[in-house]
This record gives structure tokens, C-alpha cells and sequence, in this order.
């Protein structure tokens, strides 16, 4: 279905304009196709923060380090690492050489918990996707890149 189709769109829009709604408009169509985690009492975000502490391989991160490679920039990193802590997930201690850091490791119950979410969100993602080919993802990748001036 066409984005037009998709919002209704009454009148014909120019093609900048159609081409930034229609990946906004995708952008929620999949963050509401694969937000699978309310059942588990989980946001995006803090899964997000739990997939980069794994990324770790047991070395801790620091807070700018999570900011930096978050998917929502936007988001405010130490309430979801506080929201983790008390979940079980991930544990904050201060550096010994450097008192005035702080590192987040995350602990055996968040990679658990990982293990389990992992097949449910490869899942959403090829459902998300059936209708591509590994040729038409591999172009959209390329394109997506190339939009944020990173090609």
C-alpha cells in the first residue's frame, strides 16, 4: 500500500516531502511491529542497553559509552540503566583506578534474559521483512546509509 493510501493524503505531495514522511511513517510501523517486550515489562531502549553491555563481552561500559551507541539518542541513559539495576539486569560499581567513574556491567540474569529475547526479536525482524529480498535489504541498507551521509 502506497504511503499516500496509508495516511490518506488528499493531495499530491512532492517527492522530498513523500519520501520523509513515508520512512517516518515506516520508522513506527516497525517500532510498533517489534516492541514484542511489554509483556516482559522491558522497553526498546533498555534492550537496547542490554544488547550493548552483552556487545561488551564482559568488559564494563560507562555511561557516554551506552549514549553514544544508543539507536534513541534521546533517551535518558541513567534512568534506564537505573530501571535495569533494579530489574537484576545490569550492575553499577565505581572504577578502582578512577573513582570518578562509573561502570555498568551487565550481570548473568541480563544474559539470560538476552537468550531468551533473542529468538523473538530475529522473529519480528523476518516478519517485518518477508517481503524483501536479501538483495532488496542489502540496497535499503546501502540507501539508509547513504541518506545519513555515512556512504
Amino acid at each position: 500500500m502506497s504511503i499516500e493510501t496509508e495516511i490518506k493524503a488528499t493531495t499530491t505531495m512532492k517527492i522530498t516531502t513523500k519520501t520523509v514522511i513515508n520512512i517516518m511513517y515506516t520508522s513506527r510501523f516497525i517500532e510498533n511491529h517489534i516492541d514484542k517486550f511489554k509483556e516482559r515489562e522491558i522497553t526498546m531502549q533498555q534492550y537496547n542497553v542490554l544488547r550493548i553491555l552483552r556487545g561488551q563481552k564482559g568488559n564494563p561500559a560507562n555511561l557516554s559509552t551506552l549514549q553514544e551507541r544508543m539507536i534513541d539518542k534521546s533517551s535518558n541513559t541513567t534512568r534506564l540503566v537505573d530501571k535495569l539495576i533494579q530489574k537484576g539486569f545490569v550492575k553499577r560499581s565505581i572504577c578502582a583506578e578512577n573513582r570518578r567513574k562509573v561502570e555498568i556491567l551487565i550481570t548473568e540474569l541480563g544474559l539470560e534474559f538476552l537468550t531468551e529475547l533473542d529468538p523473538i526479536t530475529e522473529q519480528a525482524n523476518k516478519d517485518i521483512l518477508q517481503h524483501l529480498t536479501t538483495a532488496e535489504l542489502e540496497t535499503l541498507n546501502i540507501l539508509l546509509d547513504k541518506l545519513r551521509n555515512k556512504q
